[in-house]
């Protein structure tokens, strides 16, 4: 996959993009529109992704531990198995979204928007927090 590790992508249009197995640790993508990309696999960890536009996109198996997803807009959004360990989704918006085994140990699920989520029992939530 591509390496984007620390890229600037702030505003970027990657909709549709195949970033597949992508390194994109700690890159900057404030606001960027990633609606229907495919991710699998790729590595979020510590990226900035504030505001940014994920709908439908593909992050199976995809690292997003520590990663600023704040405000959001994972719509639909595949993420099966994802690693969202410490992820920030505060205000995020999730509905729709597939989360079944997705790890979400110490994330901040705080204002996130969780209707019509898919989960399943392997699903790992955040301590003290209702699914």
């Amino acid at each position: 996959g591509a390496n984007l590790v620390g890229a600037g992508l702030k505003d970027a249009n990657l909709s549709g993009a195949n970033l597949s197995g992508a390194r994109l640790r700690k890159a900057y993508m404030y606001n960027a529109n990633l609606s229907g990309p495919n991710l699998k696999g790729a590595d979020l960890s510590g990226a900035n992704l504030e505001d940014a536009i994920l709908t439908g996109a593909n992050l199976e198996d995809a690292n997003l531990t520590h990663a600023d997803l704040q405000n959001a807009d994972l719509l639909g959004a595949k993420l099966r198995y994802a690693n969202l360990k410490g992820a920030n989704l505060l205000g995020a918006k999730l509905r729709y979204a597939n989360l079944k085994g997705a790890n979400l140990t110490g994330a901040v699920l705080r204002r996130a928007v969780l209707s019509n989520i898919k989960y399943d029992k392997d699903t790992v939530w955040p301590e003290g927090f209702k699914s």
